[in-house]
């Protein structure tokens, strides 16, 4: 069977490359017991191609059990997937089977996968292995046969950063990648999935199907769709039921379209952000380059009053010198340059000697990028929240950079 006819079978609407490449892999892969992983945003159908693969496999005549795992409770959700025996847990009236005990020999579509808690990424690790579970409650290893494909619409790498989801599981998960493109990604399948939803409303109402103006049409086309094909499917429902008039324009539509100033149009950019900065890392280095520029301000200073060290200094320079030899708890270290005691204006000064040798110091904007966070965890109290704030960046960010750079915190 060709594309076509199997978007026609699985009632799939569109013809962008991304959403063909898909249905290819899908069929492609099917005839395999390799186990595949989905991608893709909320509503933009991922629960088709499972079926797809299901049904084009040697599995086809078994059992195909589609899971939730979002849906279902942390404390319940290893009972539903791999059963319990009686008596295991305050309600477990009798021997229960599990979804992986039903589906022997036929196919498990394990639907927000990224919903799993750890205890179960666990169990389900060890049936990809080995095809081996055991039930809650419990002690004899039962096998089962079961194809494995799940979906997930969060970003796991992320995940596996922040210790929810295992590093393990997810490569033995995504074999076989297949991602599916959001609605807005797809411009040329927008209106052929509204006129479809129209004309399925339509007969379910029983009334005219609705159409759009051209600049509707537009509109249509330019709106960023957040909810993808489920929101335009819900969209294209409302409007079937409350407007009388089957032509729809444009300033109808907007009508019906939440935040409907958000469409892919270019952005205007005011003076007061041409200011602003595109990343984090921007801003740290901006924040990096302005400390070089103030060290410098300062050596210079002491460099002027090493040549002129008979003259008379300021209160003010005296303590910008001082300064320059503070840890980070205000107590004075010891310098490479010598420090010896002068008294100006009956006020006792600190001047610095010349000596032999400089040492210039570290450029490298990793060094002075966890001398920050360092300073800012210590200032904060370890407290990476507070911290985070100071220097600029999320706490998400935070936390990558402690982990990427080692630092004790």
């Amino acid at each position: 069977m060709d594309i076509q006819g199997i978007k026609q079978r699985f009632e799939i609407i569109g013809n962008s490359p991304g959403l063909n490449r898909a249905v290819e892999i899908a069929v492609q892969v099917a005839p395999t017991d390799l186990s595949v992983l989905i991608t893709g945003k909320s509503g933009t159908g991922k629960e088709v191609f499972p079926q797809i693969i299901h049904a084009f496999s040697s599995r086809k005549h078994g059992k195909y059990i589609a899971v939730n795992c979002g849906a279902i409770p942390e404390g319940t959700i290893d009972s539903e997937l791999f059963g319990h025996e009686k008596g295991a847990f305050t309600g477990a009236l009798s021997d229960r089977k599990g979804y992986f005990e039903e589906a022997n020999h036929g196919t498990i579509f394990l639907d927000e996968i990224g919903e799993l808690p750890l205890s179960t990424q666990v169990r389900l690790l060890r049936v990809l292995e080995t095809g081996e579970f055991i039930k809650v409650g419990s002690s004899k290893v039962l096998k089962t046969n079961v194809r494995v494909i799940a979906a997930t619409n969060v970003n796991i790498s992320q995940a596996i950063d922040e210790g929810k989801f295992r590093e393990d599981l997810y490569y033995r998960l995504n074999i076989v990648p297949i991602s599916i493109n959001s609605l807005h990604e797809r411009q040329e399948d927008i209106h052929l999935l509204f006129r479809k939803f129209a004309r399925d409303f339509a007969e379910k109402y029983r009334m005219p199907p609705i159409h759009l103006t051209d600049d509707a049409r537009i509109v249509l086309t330019n709106y960023l769709w957040p909810g993808n094909v489920r929101q335009l499917k819900n969209v294209t429902e409302q409007i079937s039921i409350i407007e009388h008039n089957r032509e729809i324009s444009a300033e109808i539509l907007r009508t019906y379209l939440p935040d409907n100033i958000r469409k892919n149009l270019p952005a205007i950019m005011s003076k007061e952000q041409e200011n602003t900065f595109s990343s984090e890392r921007e801003i740290l280095y901006k924040v990096l380059f302005d400390m070089k520029k103030d060290v410098k301000d300062l050596k210079k200073l002491v460099f002027d009053l090493m040549e002129n060290r008979n003259e008379s200094i300021t209160i003010d320079q005296a303590q910008t010198i001082r300064n320059l030899y503070k840890n980070d708890n205000g107590n004075f270290v010891a310098a490479e340059t010598p420090i010896k005691r002068i008294h100006v204006d009956n006020v006792v000064k600190e001047n610095i000697q010349d000596t032999e040798e400089y040492t210039e110091e570290s450029l490298s904007l990793e060094d002075k990028e966890i001398e920050l966070i360092r300073k800012a965890l210590e200032k904060h109290s370890g407290k990476r929240k507070y911290a985070a704030y100071e220097l600029g960046i999320s706490e998400r960010t935070l936390y990558r950079k402690i982990k990427e750079y080692d630092i004790d915190a």
